[in-house]
């Protein structure tokens, strides 16, 4: 026999389950900014791009304490070890790495992340996170195995023109996303999103990253602190990834919301371009004044360039650059690591995925 509460609260369940089943999530309805579903809903997958990147960069997973840097620490210590241009090469290196990364992982956790309504994409910006973690650990673990001036290391980017120029072009476009009163939503709060987005994504970790990478890898490419080299290895395999996720965000936003993709602001991130090629000039300048390594700054020139033009190809915009080669051709296999023993002949290393640039 049914009592007269459970006449009346059966309908009513069902009423309110028919109602929260109404607000299941569909795919369709996700946006990577300006969602309207809920973000803690990771499936159904709309961007399933951006988890199978997530996957992929799981799948590549180190720490710095895995590579031992006794050689490095031998070679360094040794009066004739390395020449001082070498010496002054390694250092510069480390005091732009030890804090750009720290900046790239504010960005993320403090900005980006916050604007992001795709949870596939907050997914990879999580794992991103870490890494960066993963990379300021490594710079740190470098500067310590070394024995080098920790206050003169860290405070580089205050103290070095050329580290501190680059800095301070990349503070403004954090700023803008810190701002707790930041919030998307309007054309020209979108538009400033996808600019910081683009300047992440590409200029820093597309463009900014990489004379350290040619450096620090072409010493190791002669046998060179081999320790420290390998490491910066994995960190430009890492970034690669975060620049192809960077990409594949920059490509969604304008696919999902193409009034923001105006003449004026193309023509606005030309200009960030054409001044971020110049301040990692400035900075290849100032690492190598002499040449060494069988390296010289003016081939830098060219090489900035051409990643230039291939970043902007990579978001849709015509190259600045026209008839500019790859100086460099053996940075995309540092980038491309697979099943091997790895080039600085240390250990085996084994990774899933490669996550490589395209350099053709």
């Amino acid at each position: 026999m049914l009592n007269f509460d459970d006449e009346i609260s059966t309908p009513a369940t069902a009423i309110n389950l028919d109602a929260a089943t109404a607000k299941r999530v569909n795919a369709s309805d996700k946006r990577v900014i300006n969602g309207t579903t809920d973000v803690n809903q990771l499936v159904p997958f709309k961007h399933k791009w951006a988890w199978e990147k997530y996957l992929a960069q799981c799948a590549n997973h180190w720490m710095p304490q895995e590579v031992n840097m006794q050689r490095d620490i031998e070679l360094w210590k040794s009066p004739n070890g390395l020449t001082d241009d070498e010496r002054r090469l390694v250092k510069r290196n480390l005091g732009f790495f030890v804090t750009a990364d720290s900046l790239a992982a504010n960005n993320i956790v403090l900005g980006t992340y916050r604007q992001i309504t795709s949870p596939e994409c907050r997914q990879f910006l999580l794992r991103q996170a870490f890494d960066e973690a993963i990379h300021t650990h490594a710079y740190q673990y470098i500067v310590e195995s070394l024995g080098l001036d920790e206050g003169e290391v860290f405070n580089a980017y205050n103290e070095v023109a050329s580290i501190r120029d680059k800095d301070e072009f990349l503070i403004p476009f954090i700023n803008i996303l810190t701002d707790p009163s930041f919030k998307t939503g309007t054309l020209e709060t979108d538009q400033q999103l996808l600019r910081s987005i683009i300047v992440f994504a590409c200029i820093m970790e597309g463009l900014f990253f990489y004379v350290g990478f040619v450096q620090i890898l072409a010493l190791g490419r002669q046998n060179k602190m081999t320790g420290a080299a390998e490491q910066y290895q994995y960190i430009l395999r890492d970034e690669s990834m975060h620049c192809n996720f960077g990409i594949d965000l920059i490509n969604t936003i304008k696919m999902e919301n193409p009034q923001l993709w105006t003449e004026e602001f193309k023509a606005e991130i030309y200009g960030l371009f054409k001044r971020g090629v110049e301040l990692e000039y400035a900075y290849a300048e100032d690492t190598m004044p002499r040449g060494v390594l069988g390296l010289n700054a003016s081939q830098f020139k060219e090489y900035l360039r051409f990643i230039a033009n291939r970043r902007l190809q990579q978001i849709g915009l015509e190259p600045m650059f026209p008839g500019v080669t790859n100086p460099f051709p053996w940075m995309s296999e540092m980038i491309d690591l697979k099943k091997e023993k790895n080039f600085f002949e240390t250990r085996v290393t084994e990774y899933q995925t490669g996550g490589a640039l395209s350099w053709d």
